[in-house]
Parts: structure tokens; sequence; C-alpha cells
């Protein structure tokens, strides 16, 4: 059991801040403490549990922040042995917090559009067949998963490969992408903030919306308009079908997770949505 004396997250913040005390914050994750120093100023510390997801975000965070500078957090702190990250917090209140259906979701809706154009604008690579292919081995490699544990009948596996096959034979444009971009990563103050970068990466550009897609908008279709209002252009036909594909790898994913875990709330995710790519 770690203590406080030994939290590497503490450590790293008092040698960087001094004093600091950790705020109580039920929403977040077990790996991330919410920290004050003795002027007000609030922070983050955060310690991953997998290498790669720590290497990601901070290169997420030096590489690609000063394309959203204002929006997102700064780093003040780093400890690669023990993949400790320390943040500046971004003001403002998660947008998930905002009354569904209110003014103010969709304005949230429209900013997170504004936002994620302007990143994708400046990061990306038109029409190429790499990120395709990338794209449908991962598709594979989760459909395997599933047929391990049992989760897929023969029709769906055959529904989910048809969509690897799709992405392997599809050009599309790529760009530095949140990929788990979704309102209780948005942060709603003077300024539309950003949070979580440890998915972040060059991706298929359409792809950034699935989440949305699929999580949100089905249910409430202003939204969708109001976040590509935003965003500066909607999706075209061939597009939309191509964010349908992409659903094949929000369902896989939720299955097989839903299943690790234990959730069956992502499970059932997954069953509705591998049910609308019929």
């Amino acid at each position: 059991m770690i203590t406080q004396r030994d939290d590497p997250r503490l450590n790293l913040a008092r040698s960087a801040l001094g004093t600091v005390r950790i705020m109580h914050d039920p929403t977040l994750s077990p790996r991330v403490l919410h920290l004050v120093d003795t002027g007000g100023n609030e922070f983050f510390a955060k310690q991953h549990s997998q290498r790669d997801r720590y290497i990601r975000e901070l290169h997420a965070y030096l590489a690609w922040g000063p394309h959203l500078i204002g929006r997102v957090p700064r780093v003040v702190g780093r400890q690669d042995r023990t993949c400790t990250l320390l943040l500046t917090a971004v003001p403002g209140v998660r947008a998930d917090a905002v009354a569904p259906g209110s003014p103010e979701e969709e304005q949230a809706h429209y900013k997170a559009g504004r936002v994620l154009g302007k990143l994708h604008h400046a990061t990306l690579v038109p029409r190429t067949g790499a990120v395709g292919t990338e794209l449908a081995q991962r598709l594979r490699d989760w459909i395997a998963r599933a047929d391990r544990a049992g989760l897929n009948s023969t029709l769906e596996r055959d529904r989910l490969s048809h969509n690897a096959d799709v992405l392997a034979n599809t050009l599309m444009d790529s760009a530095v992408c949140h990929l788990n971009y979704q309102p209780r990563n948005w942060l709603l103050g003077d300024a539309f903030g950003l949070c979580d970068f440890e998915h972040m990466r060059r991706d298929a550009r359409i792809r950034d919306f699935a989440r949305l897609e699929f999580r949100r908008w089905q249910a409430a279709p202003n939204l969708r308009t109001a976040f590509f209002a935003g965003y500066g252009k909607p999706l075209n036909n061939t597009e939309q079908r191509l964010l349908e594909s992409f659903g094949a790898i929000e369902a896989v994913t939720a299955l097989v997770r839903g299943h690790e875990q234990d959730d069956l709330s992502l499970s059932t995710h997954g069953r509705t949505v591998l049910a609308r790519l019929a």
C-alpha cells in the first residue's frame, strides 16, 4: 500500500511547488490527485500504470499543446521513472455537468467543434492509405480478442470483419486526434479547455468524432449540428459512411473491455453499436 510519504505524485508536486494540499474530488480517476499550492493555484498530478500511455500524453502536451495554448494544461513537472506528470489546472467546469438539453450544452458542443477543427486543420495530412491499414489491423486484433472470449456470433464477426476491410481499402485524412473527445474531457470557463491527452496521436481525422457519434449525438442530433457548425464543415456522405465503420472499433472495444472489467453498461453500449452496423 502506497502511503502519502511514498506517493510519487505528492513527491513530484512538493519538489516542484513546495507545500501542497490535496483537494477531494470523487470525479477523478484514482490515478489523479487534485492539488492546491500555498498561493491557491491548482494542479493535477497523474501517475500512469502503462509507460506507453505516459510517453504518449507527455509527447502530446509538449508537441501539440502549442496548437492549443490557453486551452490545455501545461507540464510543470515530470518523473519518467515513475511515469508521473504534474500539470496546471485549466479553469472551468466539466461539460458533462451541464444540464442535458440546455442551451449551454449545445453551446459546449459548438465550442468543442471549433477547437477540434483548429487542431485538425493545423495537423492535417490529406487522403493517406497508411492510417486505414493500421486501423484495420487494430480492429482485427480486437475481433480476435472478442472471439477468444466468446463474445461474437459468426454473423457479428463477419460484420466487424467487413468494416475492417472497408478501413483497409479507404484513403482517409489523418490528423492529430484526441481520441477521447467527449464532454467529460471538456472544460467550460472563460476559454474552452481540454484535458486527458493519454490517447492522443496521429490517427484518422474522422475517427475523432466516433465517441460523440455513438455515445451522444444519436440521441441528440442538434448537438451534432452545433458541433459541426463550430468545426467549420459537416461530414459529407462518404465521411459519414466512414464514421459508421469506426463504429465497429467502438463496438468491439466496448464489448471486450466490458467483459474484462465486468462492466454491464459498457457491454450494453457495445451491443447497441454493433446492432447499428447491421
